[in-house]
């Protein structure tokens, strides 16, 4: 086990930023965590990374607590904040040497270079940190981030201030680390979540109100029923599709166009309703909700 949060509380005077939060993330899984801002994400990344101490519950690091040894998980954890803290006077491989060395890496010149190449930053990397980039100062975070080879990686917003093409990158070079090490990132992006995770847990209000496989994402709300469209050759009145069984609500969105909200899939009945009434089904299939959708409703 990598991270493991037991009941954890965190208290601002008599504001609740975490309210009782527990949740396991395994060695090789990529995690995506969710919520809305102020929902406590930074907040749980910052207790797990040893910044600020939790008011109550547990947080363990491969098996170790970090209250226990925090300087020894510090080593274990590569942590990229949501406000990418940078010397800005320092040139990259400067900036990454001087990491490198409060680490401790043996052989710190070819490491340095290695981050260098893996984050794209070799064009860049006789710049000083001020004349880079939001978008490549964000790739120097992520460098000093795995310069140490750390075994868990905590990202808060890791491609904020990328263009479309840094991000695809960036997300490819998670993916490539995520392999070996437990990936916790935070992101308001959810095609990146969808992308690259293995798994969502999303908070609200300083509580967890969803934890799922990414491919089992859209049952969180399975409760609510399926969305059936369907287009007919003609006109059809709502009393007839209301009539078949299992049926919550019916919409029409266009001319012979319908949106079927059930309980189960029932395209066959439907179907076989069409024919009994002589129309004919032009189209038909599930509308299937979105990661955006789901986060949206679960945190209104």
């Amino acid at each position: 086990m990598s991270i493991k949060v037991e009941g954890l509380t965190k208290l601002y005077g008599k504001q609740k930023a975490l309210d009782c939060i527990s949740f396991e993330i395994k060695s090789g899984e990529i995690v995506g965590f969710l919520g809305p801002n102020g929902a406590g994400k930074s907040t749980m990344m910052k207790i797990i990374t040893s910044y600020i101490p939790q008011t109550e519950g547990d947080v363990f690091v491969n098996d170790v607590k970090i209250e226990a040894e925090s300087v020894d998980i510090r080593k274990q954890i590569g942590y990229l904040p949501e406000h990418n803290p940078l010397y800005l006077d320092m040139y990259v491989r400067e900036y990454l040497f001087f990491v490198a060395g409060m680490y401790k890496v043996e052989n710190k010149k070819a490491k340095v270079e290695e981050m260098i190449e893996l984050t794209g930053l070799t064009r860049e990397s006789s710049k000083k940190i001020s004349a880079l980039s939001k978008g490549y100062r964000q790739r120097v975070g992520l460098a000093q981030a795995l310069i140490h080879d750390p075994s868990v990686l905590i990202l808060d917003e890791p491609t904020s201030g990328l263009d479309p093409n840094q991000i695809v990158e960036i997300r490819d070079l998670i993916k490539k680390v995520g392999k070996e090490k437990t990936v916790m990132l935070s992101t308001h992006i959810m095609q990146e979540v969808e992308a690259i995770c293995d798994k969502v847990i999303i908070i609200d209000k300083g509580k967890i109100v969803a934890e799922e496989d990414i491919q089992d994402t859209a049952n969180i709300l399975k409760e609510e029923g399926v969305v059936i469209q369907i287009e007919f050759n003609k006109a059809i009145k709502s009393e007839v599709l209301e009539a078949q069984k299992g049926i919550i609500e019916v919409h029409n969105t266009k001319e012979n166009i319908w949106l079927i909200k059930s309980k189960t899939d029932i395209r066959s009945d439907l179907f076989e309703m069409a024919v009994k009434n002589d129309f004919k089904v032009l189209s038909m299939n599930l509308v299937e909700k979105t990661l955006e959708e789901i986060f949206q409703e679960i945190t209104k």
